[in-house]
């Protein structure tokens, strides 16, 4: 089984993920997980954290000259803001100066119902690791399942297609390098141009804007997952995949909501056969999973990215001490983080789709897995 654990906090020493189940034989390009560690912190509306963190990865067990053992892969992320705060967030410090303590919960984050929950009265004990600081160990995981994903010639891409009510003309196909180029990781340059402008404002405001990215994912097979059991359905997982990133608050595959007010006539995608390309669609509204299952047509998730809850110009909210009205504390923090969000959903896209693969192929070595996999196609070939 292929899993993964993150820890550490948003202003900590570093952040660490242990995978396991990986198999041996996968060629890591670090060169690849640095770019997607870049793009993570970029994106247009992005705050003053970004301009100190330059997130590397270093791998402290389970690779060797690149390679993978199939031995655990522990990875660490250097927090560079660490020094800063070193006073009042470590480990073993058996008292901390009140100086950072946190007690206005922000309407919209995890402040109030974590410090409930794990009664806490400085607030930090929550925000710190609900902080989406927390994606960039995620993403370096995704970044590593892509690198799995690629000898199967599966690839995955976020794109923004909405900021601030600004719609983009949607594209599902996996675009090249130049997306990167623009400012909210967007296909529709127009679109973008009109993003800029709204997060502008939102900023001179002192506020904060959400949209929607979408996840494309290219070459996979049919089969992938299954409708047996309510667990092991690929739609349910790439949702809960997506549903626990930071500010998440909606997952689609294909054209999921706009199809609920259309009859089944105009719904399902047909089904026709042809010798050389095999079973096929005639139009992809499910996003390539029917049943749970992949059906070998492109996989198309989109998820809705709320505004985050951290304002410069603080909602009303209460001191947990006082119990007086007080404004919602402010921590440093962004204007829009929905091209950032895109790379973090296509992580966990990438993450979902390399235990479905090894799910249905097995195999401790990749090349074991490989074969499998060959195996398989050849017998598609003569269904």
């Amino acid at each position: 089984m292929l899993r993964y654990l993150t820890a550490g906090e948003s202003h900590g020493k570093a952040l660490t993920a242990l995978i396991e189940g990986l198999p041996a034989g996968v060629k890591i390009e670090i060169d690849q997980i640095k770019k997607k560690m870049r793009l993570r912190q970029g994106g247009y509306g992005r705050g003053g954290r970004m301009d100190i963190e330059t997130d590397t990865v270093q791998f402290t067990a389970g690779l060797r000259g690149g390679m993978t053992l199939g031995s655990p892969l522990a990875l660490q992320i250097e927090n560079k803001d660490w020094p800063n705060w070193q006073e009042h967030m470590d480990a073993l410090a058996p008292a901390f100066s009140a100086e950072k303590n946190v007690t206005r919960p922000r309407p919209g984050h995890a402040d109030l119902a974590g410090a409930l929950k794990y009664r806490h009265t400085d607030l930090r004990n929550i925000l710190e690791r609900a902080s989406a600081r927390e994606t960039a160990a995620r993403v370096a995981v995704g970044a590593i399942a892509q690198e799995f994903l690629r000898p199967f010639g599966i690839r995955v891409q976020g794109q923004v297609v909405a900021v601030g009510g600004i719609h983009a003309e949607i594209c599902s196909a996996i675009a090249d390098e130049s997306i990167y180029d623009d400012p909210f990781y967007c296909m529709d340059t127009a679109a973008s141009a009109q993003m800029r402008k709204r997060v502008d404002e939102a900023r001179e405001k002192g506020d904060t804007l959400g949209g929607i990215f979408q996840v494309i994912a290219e070459g996979l097979p049919p089969g992938l997952g299954s409708h047996v059991q309510a667990d092991r359905k690929l739609d349910g997982l790439i949702a809960q995949g997506l549903m626990s990133i930071p500010s998440v608050k909606g997952v689609e595959i294909g054209e999921g909501f706009l199809l609920s007010g259309f009859p089944g006539s105009e719904v399902h995608d047909e089904i026709a056969y042809s010798p050389e390309k095999g079973y096929d669609h005639a139009t992809n509204r499910a996003g390539g999973l029917e049943g749970g299952i992949t059906n070998g047509e492109v996989l198309l998730v989109r998820a809705a990215v709320k505004p985050i809850p951290t304002l410069l110009s603080p909602l009303r909210s209460v001191d947990m001490l006082t119990k007086e009205a007080v404004p919602a504390a402010f921590e440093r923090s962004d204007v829009c983080v929905v091209p950032a969000a895109s790379i973090v959903g296509e992580a966990a896209l990438a993450w979902v789709l390399a235990q479905a693969v090894l799910d249905k192929f097995g195999g401790d070595h990749l090349e074991e897995t490989l074969d499998n996999y060959r195996r398989y196609r050849e017998y598609l070939r003569t269904r």
